[in-house]
């Protein structure tokens, strides 16, 4: 095994300092200066190599070092932990999962729908014993979720959320009606409408970035080997191959030669690369990139939280077509998201795609509009990247015990939390356990690939664009959208 320092480390941490306003923090405040942890540079052989840095790499890494300590498990990342979607995500720690129980009761049936929820459910209060347990303090408040209603047809969505969740006997979920919500938040209606709301208990809110740098450190207490700027090549079963990333002198590109090239032999290969997959050949058509872009403002005064109504713990967002979402963060700012990026052709992922004017002004806007009392708000950071999507839009944690190739992904955002179902059950696949996770609807689920361009380009942007048009034909006719209809297939409806 080899390690030697990785050139350019100033311009790998600008980078991630870039990357989100929660790595950004972490610097800022002092809990940690992102410095590349040092690249492999020779062969390598052991038990396990995880491909990516993100939370599904690290919870597997954890559950299988915790398992069996005996297991040598080694991590290759391209940049440093976290600099995917794991430290750019809204701080989102729910039990939501890419397709909803209804959904799952369809394709699988009822008794394996509820497990899944209650999987779910399971697996938020899993993150927060495990932080607690290992000391990561990543600001763990298990607030719940509130989503508003703020027009007449998406109360009707509101409520038959709730209906729904009522009748498979799992959840919580809560309907508030206008008093409630009036009382308690300051929140501006569609068009003078009166806002309702559902609420879900089951989500926390979280500083991601604390939770996978913290994690990241955790696993390597536990004698897991995390490489970094280390970028991998391709794989087949039994080995990866790799090269170690220098970065030009400083100047923040890398220069192609700065590394030697090698390979990892191990008996398990796990992939775990979600949104930024489609650059390895093997992934290229199983997962579709989708930018979700971001926006933070400034600490807001205990004042005028009073007039916004959400509290520390809380996140929020409404029942519009083009998602948003948002929480109020442990330092009192917004931190607010949504969709509208465009998807790039071939998959493509670049630096480019995650600051779009046009987004960032559209999350202001939608901001100011929910919450009035946040007009004066000043926005700091801007950032986006982008996330994993099936073409069915059904996560999966899958493993081949034939091969020893496993593979998680396909979050569709929603995977703050569902990466660590990811690491348990992937850890139970690879050590062969016949566990109540390893049954589970998602475990060992195959997607259809995507199709090949430009059906792909036109699809994921007409899903896009009809998204957008739903909001508006609904604010126009007051009834639910035709268009949001006809496009159900195109996202995951």
């Amino acid at each position: 095994m080899g390690r030697v320092p990785t050139n350019g480390a100033d311009a790998s941490t600008e980078r991630a300092r870039r990357a989100s306003f929660w790595l950004d923090d972490l610097v800022v405040s002092g809990l940690d200066e992102l410095r590349p942890r040092p690249s492999l540079t020779t062969d390598l052989h052991v038990d396990v190599c995880l491909v990516g840095g993100g939370l599904t790499a690290l919870w597997t890494a954890y559950s299988l070092a915790k398992a069996d300590p005996s297991l040598r498990i080694a991590v290759l990342e391209r940049e440093i932990a976290g600099f995917g979607a794991s430290g750019r995500n809204g701080g989102w720690c729910s039990a939501l999962f890419p397709r909803s129980t209804a959904s799952l009761e369809r394709t699988h049936g009822r008794d394996a729908a509820v497990a899944m929820r209650r999987a779910m459910i399971d697996t938020v209060d899993e993150v927060g014993r495990v932080a607690a347990a290992e000391g990561i303090d990543c600001d763990f408040v298990r607030g719940g979720t509130v989503l508003f209603a703020r027009s007449a047809v998406q109360d009707v969505a509101a409520r038959a959320e709730v209906d729904e969740a009522t009748r498979f006997g799992v959840d919580r979920l809560e309907y508030w009606n206008a008093d409630e919500v009036g009382r308690r938040f300051g929140v501006r209606g569609i068009a003078g409408h009166e806002t309702s709301a559902a609420f879900d208990p089951a989500c926390a809110r979280v500083h991601p970035g604390k939770l996978v740098r913290g994690l990241a450190r955790v696993v390597e207490s536990l004698g897991v080997l995390l490489f970094e700027r280390t970028e991998v090549l391709d794989w087949t079963a039994g080995q990866v191959r790799f090269r170690a990333l220098g970065d030009g002198g400083g100047s923040g590109v890398d220069d192609g030669t700065a590394g030697p090239h090698g390979t990892v032999r191990a008996r398990h290969v796990i992939i775990a690369t979600e949104g930024y997959g489609p650059a390895l050949p093997r992934v290229r058509r199983r997962i579709l990139p989708l930018y979700s872009l971001m926006i933070a403002t400034e600490p807001l005064p205990e004042s005028v939280w009073r007039d916004i109504g959400i509290e520390h713990g809380q996140t929020f967002s409404d029942y519009r077509h083009l998602l948003v979402y948002g929480q109020r963060t442990a330092d009192d700012r917004f931190a607010f998201g949504g969709r509208g990026a465009a998807y790039h052709w071939g998959s493509a992922v670049s630096p480019d795609y995650e600051r779009v004017d046009r987004v960032f002004a559209h999350l202001r806007n939608a901001l100011d509009d929910l919450f009035p009392a946040a007009r004066d708000a000043r926005v700091t950071h801007r950032w986006g990247g982008p996330l994993g999507v099936a073409r069915d839009w059904h996560a999966t944690a899958s493993y081949n015990p034939k091969t020893g190739v496993g593979f998680a992904g396909g979050y569709v955002g929603d995977g703050l939390s569902t990466t660590n179902l990811a690491g348990r059950t992937l850890a139970d696949l690879v050590l062969g356990c016949d566990s109540a996770l390893t049954r589970l609807p998602w475990t060992n689920h195959r997607s259809p690939l995507w199709e090949p361009e430009p059906f792909r380009f036109a699809g994921a942007n007409l899903g896009l664009l009809g998204t957008t048009l739903a909001d508006v034909e609904e604010r126009v006719t007051h009834r639910p959208s035709l268009i949001a209809r006809a496009i159900g297939p195109l996202v995951g409806h």
